[in-house]
């Protein structure tokens, strides 16, 4: 049998931390100058900023001017906009590529919605370690659904529910797998699933008293449940279960949108994975084209709502960022604004609400001293247009320029200019 041993557990633990440590000490002050800010916290922009980050962390936004410490690194944005890193709150990622694509897209953080086994957890420890530039992964490990098919592979404690995960006690060996590995929060299923034509997303599969038994073993780790739900019933399910968040809600009625908001319960409605079902990338079936057509608007119409409602409603795209997939949190926020959400109540919904429904607000997802440099810089404003979130210029994750696609023939002619 695979057996945690708490004592490694905390060597690891500690190794981790003072690597991060060493790097924050070892990493020289960055100073990003000439910068137009939207903070994520305060909807009007502070123009001509230097921010000074040192290792991870911002330590100083001003207007006045700073002088270059020796080692710094200087990056001059020249009037562009630095904006939070983006967040994406419900991703399929499990490998190294995945992670890249999504990094280069301008997400900074990602909370993982199930993968095969706990190749998140790994990925999280890379960046952790400094080993792996960001984003950072907040790991969900293995789906907690009726059928878990290949994930029992993960962990040999996991091999007596290759037959299905349908009782209390299986339910609770899963959450208390996922618990021992570590996860940082665990997604089960209210109903089936949209993204494949054998299924109707509106049978609930968990009965309250199920998802009730999920969320109650998972508190005792100190972990929260995100819940996939499409119809109405296994929404209003999960939110009476007291899931953290629901994920897609197509079919919820106004009764269950007004539970929601009486619960604080978050709306992460994945527009991205509908306005791709037949497409080419995750969910190419040519059989989904015509649920999605019947979808996409009911979907859209939940959005609406739950925004009038003053249920937050966060974005999550639903794809591993594979090679073909073109669901992305930029278009997100861009189809939020389509909806009648404003632009910045849309960058919120990608940035500190995210962060919010993450539990990370004092760590990260704004642009304050004291936060994490987790940042991205567009060349213009996105409360005017939105549509710049999908050619980012620069990437900065952790402190760490891991992305940075200015064009270099503007510096060679200001060189001239000399």
């Amino acid at each position: 049998m695979i057996r945690p041993c708490a004592q490694l557990a905390v060597s690891l633990g500690i190794s981790l931390l003072l690597a991060s440590a060493a790097t924050a000490q070892e990493s020289p002050t960055l100073l990003i100058t000439h910068a137009n800010v939207l903070d994520g916290l305060d909807s009007v922009p502070k123009r001509g900023q230097t921010i000074v980050v040192t290792g991870r962390t911002i330590t100083r936004i001003t207007d006045e001017p700073v002088a270059t410490p020796a080692g710094a690194m200087v990056l001059d944005v020249r009037g562009a906009w630095v904006v939070p890193g983006l967040m994406d709150a419900h991703s399929h990622v499990n490998d190294l590529a995945g992670v890249r694509r999504a990094l280069e897209s301008g997400v900074t953080t990602i909370r993982t919605a199930g993968v095969g086994g706990y190749e998140d957890i790994a990925i999280r420890e890379l960046v952790r370690s400094g080993q792996l530039p960001g984003p950072d992964m907040l790991a969900t490990g293995v789906y907690v659904q009726p059928d878990v098919a290949d994930a029992v592979l993960a962990d040999e404690r996991l091999f007596p529910l290759i037959d299905g995960v349908r009782t209390e006690e299986a339910i609770q060996r899963l959450v208390r797998v996922n618990l021992d590995h570590g996860v940082d929060w665990m997604k089960t299923r209210g109903t089936e699933r949209a993204g494949r034509p054998d299924t109707d997303p509106r049978e609930q599969v968990y009965s309250e008293r199920e998802l009730q038994v999920i969320v109650a073993e998972a508190r005792r780790g100190g972990v929260a449940i995100m819940a996939h739900a499409h119809g109405d019933e296994g929404i209003r399910a999960a939110v009476l279960a007291g899931v953290r968040s629901i994920e897609h809600g197509t079919f919820a009625t106004e009764a269950t949108l007004r539970l929601m908001r009486e619960r604080g319960t978050y709306l992460v409605p994945t527009l991205s994975s509908i306005s791709s079902f037949g497409q080419p990338g995750d969910y190419a079936d040519p059989r989904l084209f015509l649920r999605g057509q019947f979808m996409a608007p009911r979907r859209r119409a939940v959005v609406q709502r739950a925004y009038e409602l003053g249920i937050p409603v966060v974005t999550g795209v639903d794809t591993n960022y594979g090679p073909e997939s073109y669901a992305r949190v930029s278009r997100e926020v861009g189809f939020f604004v389509e909806l009648g959400i404003s632009s910045w109540d849309a960058l919120r919904a990608a940035t500190s609400l995210a962060a919010e429904l993450f539990g990370i607000a004092e760590r990260t997802g704004a642009i304050r001293p004291g936060l994490e440099a987790d940042l991205i810089v567009v060349d213009r404003n996105p409360l005017e247009d939105v549509g710049v979130l999908q050619d980012v210029l620069v990437v900065i994750t952790n402190g760490q320029v891991a992305v940075d696609r200015r064009p270099k023939t503007r510096d060679r002619y200001d060189q001239e200019q000399k």
